[in-house]
């Protein structure tokens, strides 16, 4: 006859058991955070040859596609910050704020406290920079941080509505580290529009637009000069870079008390690309977010 196990045997088993189980949980939920940051490395082993021998002066390489329902621009960049820098820098919605207020658009930003815990940024866009504040539409992203490890990070704000006739908007950065001083990032900007907006858009690009180009190179000239994408890939390119632009200002400048330094550094890129992205000068883009600080008591 078969004796019982003893209940010592029996609790090690049980135990056992709970530390398998607990170890199958961690590896389950380590597994896409590893395939994103696998993911990304590759994506930056791909393009490696395209980053140091791009047009832009730096490793960047800019993408563009219309896609079913509205536009994309995505940017890939090997940066000279290390991955911890940045997912301190840029975790919080706060810091989101005075990222997307270097654009020379956005002229105010507030955060909240969403539904379940959420983080609401929301954003105030001005069609043109020297409109008042009154005018501007406002823009309601919710902010995640997805994935924050040693080695990946990914955050994503969305907004499922927009202005005349556009819809989810997505703003996303992941980042991955490449050493101890250098990280690759891929930033993305998408949103739909409507049959009525795109047709809008393209008339406006066609006429009052039709001297504004994109970063990607379609040909040359008849002088032998690079002919530039047009239309609404020319569009989201122009506001991809942008966006990039003002995560690349902000992390060169992340303490407090650094806006003026921040601002003067994207201005700076900006004018690296005076054909796509001159807008003002540097005397009228500083006087407009002067105002925009004092009008809301901000330091960012």
């Amino acid at each position: 006859m078969s004796s019982s196990p003893s209940p010592r045997a029996s609790w090690t088993r049980t135990l056992a058991g709970a530390l398998l189980l607990a170890a199958s949980l961690q590896a389950l939920a380590a597994a896409p955070e590893n395939s994103s940051a696998q993911a990304l490395r590759a994506t930056h082993q791909r393009m490696s040859d395209k980053l140091d021998h791009g047009s832009f002066g730096r490793p960047v390489q800019l993408d563009s596609m219309e896609t079913p329902d509205g536009l994309q621009g995505d940017v890939y960049a090997v940066v000279e910050h290390p991955l911890s820098a940045i997912s301190a820098t840029l975790k919080g919605s706060a810091h989101w704020c005075g990222v997307l207020t270097l654009h020379i658009n956005n002229r105010r930003c507030r955060t909240a406290s969403g539904p379940q815990g959420s983080e609401m940024l929301t954003l105030y866009v001005v069609r043109r920079y020297d409109k008042p504040i009154d005018q501007a539409f406002e823009l309601p992203f919710v902010y995640r941080v997805t994935n924050a490890t040693p080695e990946y990070m990914s955050v994503e704000l969305m907004a499922e509505s927009g202005p005349l006739g556009t819809s989810n908007y997505r703003v996303t950065l992941q980042a991955v580290a490449l050493d101890e001083r250098k990280s690759f990032l891929h930033f993305s900007y998408s949103y739909d529009h409507n049959a009525m907006v795109r047709l809008g858009t393209m008339a406006y690009l066609a006429t009052f637009g039709s001297d504004k180009v994109g970063f990607t190179v379609v040909g040359k000239t008849p002088e032998g000069q690079p002919e530039y994408i047009r239309g609404l890939r020319g569009l989201v390119e122009r506001n991809a870079m942008r966006y990039f632009l003002t995560l690349d200002a902000y992390l060169a400048a992340p303490g407090p008390d650094q806006a003026e330094r921040r601002q003067r550094r994207w201005f700076a890129a900006v004018e690296q690309y005076p054909r796509q992205l001159h807008e003002v000068d540097l005397d009228t883009y500083l006087a407009l977010k002067r105002e925009d600080r004092q009008r809301d008591g901000v330091a960012r």
